[in-house]
């Protein structure tokens, strides 16, 4: 059986007001009620002859008043598909008018709402990073350095051993990597300096130490960020990088930020070993969710020629 929803409402209209005129006129034409003591033979051909210019009458009429909100419909539809949601073609005059100023009113607030959902949400994980951060400092950190100044108290009262040298070393190291977690969750470079110089200074601390080669491309007269936006431009490229400099062995990398159209565009390059097509690990889903937080996406994939390519493209304001 086929619906009705299906039918668009100029149809539906239509063909109620048909079924409508063809039942008064089966009415009338076997009614015992008529003018003429014997009804002529033409008159059920009249009345079905009137009855189809009535009908003809009322689509042309009906169409030309609801086509305008049929197209209405279908542009709706087809705006709800993209993201972000286009805005509908608002006719001249008539009720489409009017409805479809209201939706586009609608739609607007509702990427409002949207959009600061987003904000408060971005805002919300970097106050949980920056509050495991300042745990990480006081907690394990303080307890960290505790025990190095015991060993070295202890290494001045007994004569120092290999295992007690080990020991004090394997501490050192994991206070390291404690205050590394601590600078990585929360990037006061970026708070302090900007995207920029942030950008400069992650390069220098993941490749200082091993044999990757950087370059920095970053475009001159970069237009004034959002907050929201540098925040993801530089969490993607922070896991972008440390990506390169654990698991792509390369020997080279670089990094490009500039402007193209309306988006802030970030590229990263490597000539790695190349990620792998069915990576779908927490970092690179975290990429992806950080920039749909702010309008944006992000697209990583293999490099023909070996290494890894990605991009995030964000709207400037987001």
């Amino acid at each position: 059986m086929i619906s009705t929803h299906s039918f668009s409402l100029t149809t539906r209209v239509v063909l109620i007001n048909g079924l409508l005129f063809a039942v008064g006129t089966a009415l009338l034409a076997f009614s015992p009620a008529t003018e003429s003591q014997q009804p002529l033979l033409f008159e059920p051909l009249l009345l079905t002859v009137g009855l189809g210019v009535m009908i003809l009458a009322n689509t042309l009429l009906v169409g030309a008043s609801l086509r305008p909100l049929d197209r209405l419909v279908s542009q709706l539809a087809r705006a709800r598909s993209t993201d972000p949601i286009e805005r509908v073609p608002v006719p001249a005059s008539g009720i489409a008018h009017r409805l479809a100023a209201s939706i586009n009113d609608l739609l607007g607030r509702i990427e409002t709402a949207q959009r600061e959902s987003n904000v408060a949400a971005l805002a919300a994980q970097e106050a949980e990073r920056a509050r495991i951060a300042q745990e990480l400092h006081d907690g394990v950190g303080q307890s960290l350095t505790a025990l190095l100044l015991e060993i070295g108290m202890l290494a001045e009262t007994q004569p120092t051993s290999d295992a007690l040298e080990r020991l004090r070393e394997v501490t050192r190291s994991s206070l390291d990597e404690v205050r590394d977690v601590a600078r990585q969750l929360r990037p006061h470079v970026l708070e302090d300096l900007g995207l920029r110089s942030a950008l400069a200074a992650l390069t220098t601390e993941l490749f200082t130490h091993v044999d990757t080669h950087v370059r920095r491309g970053i475009m001159p007269g970069l237009p004034e960020l959002d907050d929201a936006v540098e925040l993801v431009v530089f969490r993607v490229a922070q896991e972008a990088l440390t990506n390169v400099a654990r698991h792509a062995q390369a020997r080279t990398v670089e990094l490009t930020l500039s402007k193209r159209g309306s988006d802030v565009w970030l590229r990263i390059i490597d000539d790695g070993i190349g990620i792998d097509p069915r990576a779908d690990g927490t970092g690179l889903r975290g990429m992806r969710e950080r920039a749909q937080l702010v309008g944006g996406h992000v697209d990583i994939r293999r490099r023909d020629g070996g290494g890894t390519t990605v991009d995030l493209a964000v709207p400037l304001v987001p």
